[in-house]
């Protein structure tokens, strides 16, 4: 998985064809969010055992999230943090990469019943905070540059959450996937993985590593590698949350900083630059600090 990353770090560098990261990593996410991803969700959510734990999996992943960005919150106040910075230490402390790098990890260290895991986590608790309160914190921190602002709610155009409405209601009234159409979604879902991983190492710049954002990076990294899997390891406690799913749902929470936040910097114009260093650096640190939290929860 780390070389695949690596393959897009040095797409950044070679650009074959003449085609930069960016323009790469633009028409991959965009294939991957419209096309693969919800042939993906559709075919994991259809046949997933659905029901009262897909709840538990939004109460932990609001808990922890929530509680991250209180945390980042209180350490800006005290610091008096400029607000461009600090509403993008906000989403990158608080916000993990749940599906982009959560759903492979999950399927590598458990088995492809993990990827219904991160799904659930990412489309009954991430998003939906992303673009809600997410939104919220950008724009109190940030401006809105469109010229009409964009709704809260705008999560709920996105083609993986029809996906997974459209799952829910056949998996619940027990339709059963036709056998071709069954085959297509497994063709279409097998591209994801792999082509999220290529899109990861395309986002990572190592040009947004400097000096001056490292007293910024060192909380956002802390809170987020670091406090928010010990908060998720203590709320899921509560929860009737048991075994290999639990180990699933605190692995998925511990990823680094999610990749989409980038968008919402540049939207609100926040501090894109501290905000691209935090994601570079909190998946270095993932390299180390997933096995690590990994080997806690099995223990």
């Amino acid at each position: 998985m780390t070389l695949i990353m690596v393959c897009g770090a040095a797409w950044r560098f070679a650009k074959p064809a003449g085609l930069s990261a960016e323009q790469t990593r633009q028409v991959l996410t965009t294939v991957v969010y419209y096309l693969l991803l919800p042939a993906m969700v559709l075919e994991v959510l259809w046949s997933a055992d659905i029901g009262l734990h897909s709840f538990q999996y939004a109460w932990l992943g609001m808990g922890s999230i929530i509680a991250a960005m209180l945390c980042l919150w209180v350490i800006g106040a005290l610091f008096r943090f400029d607000d461009r910075r600090l509403g993008a230490m906000i989403l990158a402390a608080a916000f993990p990469n749940v599906t982009y790098l959560g759903l492979p990890v999950l399927e590598q260290a458990f088995g492809s019943w993990a990827r219904s895991v991160a799904i659930q986590m990412d489309l009954f608790a991430a998003t939906p905070l992303l673009f809600t309160i997410g939104v919220i914190v950008a724009r109190h921190y940030g401006e809105e540059t469109a010229k009409s602002p964009r709704p809260v709610w705008l999560f709920f155009h996105a083609p993986p959450f029809w996906a997974a409405a459209a799952a829910v209601i056949l998996n619940i009234n027990g339709v059963v996937a036709p056998v071709w159409l069954l085959g297509v979604l497994q063709k279409l879902s097998a591209g994801v993985v792999p082509l999220m991983l290529f899109s990861l190492g395309l986002a990572l710049s190592w040009k947004a590593l400097t000096v001056r954002n490292i007293p910024y990076i060192i909380p956002v990294a802390v809170i987020k590698m670091a406090v928010m899997p010990l908060l998720a390891m203590i709320l899921v406690g509560f929860l009737p949350i048991t075994g290999e799913y639990r180990e699933a749902a605190v692995l998925d929470l511990s990823m680094p900083s999610m990749v989409l936040g980038i968008v919402f910097c540049d939207r609100y114009r926040l501090d894109s630059s501290l905000y691209a260093m935090a994601v570079t650096v909190t998946t270095a640190i993932s390299l180390i600090a997933l096995p690590f939290w990994h080997s806690v929860l099995q223990q």
